[in-house]
C-alpha cells in the first residue's frame, strides 16, 4: 500500500487534511465494501476534513470540466494572489475584478465562466455567512442533508461540488462523491446499474459502504481510474491479470476478445 497520496487531486493530499485510519478488509459486508478496502490496501486508507470550507468550494469549482494538473496551477495562483495574512478569502473574492481573476485562473479552463461564478458565490456567502468563518461553521456543523441542499442552490455548484466540500471541509462521514472515474468504474464493476445517472451511483455505493470508508473509497477509486480501470483503454483489455481488481469486476462494457471498450449504459 502506498502511504504517499498525490497532492495533485481534490484532496490536496497532505494540505487536504484529515488522518491515516486502518480498516480489517475481512469485515467487509458488501461487495462494494470489498472493493473499497483492495482499494485501500492498494492505495491508502484516510479519513478526510479540515480544509477550509470556502476554499475548497472554490479549488472544486476550478476542478470542473478540466484536469488537476490544469487547475492545482489556477488554485495556487488564486491563493497567492487573494488570500493574505489575515485577510478573509470570501471578502477579497467578493470584492475582486472578474476580469483579473479570470486571468488568474485562466489554465483551469471556463476561465470567465468560473470567475464570474465564484465572485457571485462569495458575495452570496459573506451576505448569509458574514465570511469564512461562518461558512466554515455552516459546512461543519450543521445536519449535512441541510448544508448539502444549500450548497446545491448555489449557482454552479452541482453534487460533485457540494459532497466535496462536506467530505474535504466539512469532514463528513457516508460522502462519496461521483466524479467520472467513479461513475465509470462504480457502472462497469456492476456496483450500480449499467445506466445509473451520478446521483444513482453515489446512493447504491453509500448504502453499500460503511460511512468512514466513503472518504478514502473516492481518493482511491479516482487513482485506480488513472493507472488501471481507464476510460478507452482499461488494463484488464489485454491482460486480465492486468488489474488488481480482476476477480471482482464484471466488466460491464469491456470486451477483451474484439479490444471494445464501450460505456456500460451501451453494453449489450
Amino acid at each position: 500500500m502506498s502511504d504517499d497520496e498525490p497532492t495533485k487531486n481534490i484532496s490536496g493530499g497532505e494540505s487536504g487534511g484529515g488522518s491515516a485510519a486502518a480498516f480489517d478488509p475481512a469485515t467487509a459486508g458488501t461487495r462494494a465494501e470489498a472493493v473499497i478496502d483492495r482499494l485501500g490496501e492498494l492505495y491508502w486508507t484516510k479519513t478526510y476534513g479540515g480544509r477550509d470550507a470556502f476554499e475548497c468550494l472554490v479549488r472544486t469549482i476550478l476542478s470542473q470540466n478540466t484536469s488537476d494538473t490544469a487547475s492545482q496551477p489556477a488554485h495556487d495562483a488564486l491563493m497567492d494572489r487573494y488570500s493574505g495574512d489575515g485577510e478573509d478569502l470570501v471578502d477579497t473574492l467578493a470584492e475582486a475584478d472578474q476580469q483579473a481573476l479570470a486571468e488568474t485562473i485562466q489554465s483551469a479552463g471556463l476561465y470567465n465562466q468560473k470567475s464570474e461564478r465564484i465572485v457571485a458565490l462569495a458575495g452570496e456567502i459573506r451576505e448569509e455567512f458574514g465570511g469564512e468563518a461562518g461558512f466554515d461553521a455552516f459546512v461543519r456543523d450543521d445536519d449535512p442533508e441541510v448544508v448539502r441542499d444549500r450548497l446545491l442552490e448555489m449557482n454552479g455548484v452541482g453534487p460533485k461540488t457540494a459532497d466535496c466540500v462536506l467530505l474535504f471541509a466539512g469532514g463528513r462521514g457516508g460522502v462519496f462523491p461521483v466524479d467520472t472515474h467513479v461513475h465509470r468504474i462504480a457502472r462497469r464493476m456492476g456496483l450500480a446499474p449499467a445506466d445509473a445517472d451520478h446521483e444513482t451511483v453515489r446512493e447504491h455505493i453509500e448504502r453499500a459502504v460503511p460511512a468512514e470508508k466513503c472518504g478514502f473509497g473516492h481518493t482511491a477509486m479516482i487513482q485506480f481510474g488513472r493507472e488501471y480501470c481507464k476510460a478507452r483503454k482499461p488494463a484488464c483489455l489485454d491482460d486480465p491479470e492486468a488489474c488488481p481488481l480482476a476477480d471482482r469486476c464484471d466488466q460491464v462494457g469491456v470486451y477483451p476478445a474484439s479490444g471494445e471498450v464501450v460505456d456500460p449504459a451501451d453494453a449489450d
